[in-house]
């Protein structure tokens, strides 16, 4: 049987100290909060922030996102179905239209939101509400459409047919200003759907086209792929999504480097509400060592973060 043993109160007496000007620190004064008065413009409260990690990583971003605007690289935006029902679908296309982003993708959850809302005006339904009596997903218009565009994107890719028929049905849309995949069809930016077979409403219907589907968002894949390719100076942006799109990029960023291209300088960011570990290691720690993570709400961080390039941008 082992010995219990038994144990004295230690002697500090002969423990080691130093003074507090030897030590190195992390925050100082210069690092604190200015707060800025009610009549401050937003580049002066950006100034009155404290200087932390956070604050770091949002001008940090911003100035890579410049950076790569001056020289001509791609900024690609990755966001999944949350960022179209928050509303910031607006904030992208304002980033399109200045030539900011250049590349969009989503997974089939944002497609739907951002359909809805052109044809619409209103997505996000209550599944709670509709489950339980087999209505959940079986409106009749929203999978008409995006297996109209599925067979569309066959020769096209399923982003920018998305987009091409919310332009081309411009009476049957009333609100296509509004969609970021008919924007992107629009400008000539890159848009692709990244879909994950019975994981979206209009997959349930007996007109969806695996298939064609299928055929669709492969062709996207591969366009991804392309435009990976030519980021050594550009930037990577997931917002909002946990597992899919982070899993794409993975994936197209190992097609890009197999085939010769040199990715260790880009700059990717996660943007938040939790940093979940798929976003954190397959967009931010494994590909790159200029990898930012902001954690908040996107309602938030989006708009401040289009504010801060737009300063950066007209600053240089």
């Amino acid at each position: 049987m082992r010995r219990r043993k038994t144990y004295q109160p230690i002697d500090l007496a002969s423990l080691k100290s130093f003074p507090i000007a030897e030590r190195r620190h992390k925050v100082s004064l210069e690092d604190l909060a200015a707060p800025a008065g009610p009549e401050a413009t937003l580049g002066e409260f950006f100034e009155s922030l404290p200087a932390t990690p956070a604050t770091k990583g949002l001008a940090d971003l911003a100035l890579a996102v410049a950076e790569a605007v001056r020289k001509d690289a791609p900024v690609a935006v990755a966001f999944g179905g949350h960022v179209v029902k928050c509303g910031l679908g607006p904030v992208l296309i304002d980033l399109m239209e200045r030539g900011v982003v250049t590349v969009v993708a989503t997974h089939g959850a944002g497609a739907i939101h951002d359909l809805e809302l052109a044809y619409h005006g209103e997505t996000s339904e209550d599944p709670a509400a509709t489950m339980r009596d087999g209505r959940f997903g079986m409106v009749e218009e929203t999978p008409g459409y995006l297996n109209d565009a599925a067979r569309l994107g066959r020769h096209r890719g399923l982003g920018q047919a998305i987009g091409d028929l919310v332009n081309e049905a411009a009476n049957e849309f009333p609100h296509a200003a509004k969609s970021v995949l008919a924007a992107a069809s629009r400008l000539d930016c890159l848009a692709t759907v990244h879909v994950a077979i019975g994981t979206d409403t209009w997959h349930m219907h007996p007109e969806a086209d695996g298939a064609a589907i299928g055929e669709a968002s492969m062709l996207d894949f591969r366009k991804l792929c392309a435009a990976v390719a030519d980021m050594a100076d550009g930037v990577w942006i997931n917002v909002g999504s946990a597992v899919i799109l982070p899993e794409v990029f993975m994936k197209a960023y190992t097609v890009a480097t197999n085939l010769g291209a040199k990715l260790e300088n880009m700059v990717t960011a996660n943007l938040d509400q939790i940093q979940h570990y798929r976003p954190r290691e397959n967009v931010l720690a494994r590909p790159t060592d200029r990898g930012i993570a902001l954690t908040g709400q996107h309602e938030f961080l989006i708009p401040l973060l289009r504010h801060r390039i737009l300063m950066e941008l007209e600053s240089r």
